[in-house]
């Protein structure tokens, strides 16, 4: 078992129904495993968007969890320049109309 893997089995706020992670929707799963893939990639450490999490957290403890994931995720990957804002932006649009649903 990786250290994220680790990490993320020790996370109790994970929404769980007999031990397996429960997401609502879709883009809860899809949220989670884009975390998990790019923490498993050197230079994006799981402590590091952790920290990020648990200060989303801090900001609004009564908002959706996943909310949560996906604000930390879009600090994430803008902090480390994986997207501009301008990107982050435009594929944020693209999911919204469903026009990413039809890329293939």
């Amino acid at each position: 078992m990786s250290d994220v893997d680790r990490a993320i089995a020790g996370l109790e706020g994970l929404p769980r129904r007999n031990g397996e992670l429960v997401f609502e929707a879709p883009w809860e799963g899809r949220v989670f495993g884009l975390v998990v893939a790019l923490t498993k990639t050197p230079g994006f450490e799981w402590e590091d968007f952790r920290r990020l999490l648990i200060a989303e957290i801090a900001r609004d403890p009564d908002a959706d969890y996943y909310a949560k994931w996906l604000s930390a995720f879009e600090r994430f990957v803008l902090e480390r320049r994986v997207l501009t804002n301008e990107e982050l932006e435009s594929r944020k649009s693209e999911y919204a109309s469903m026009a990413r649903d039809a890329v293939i």
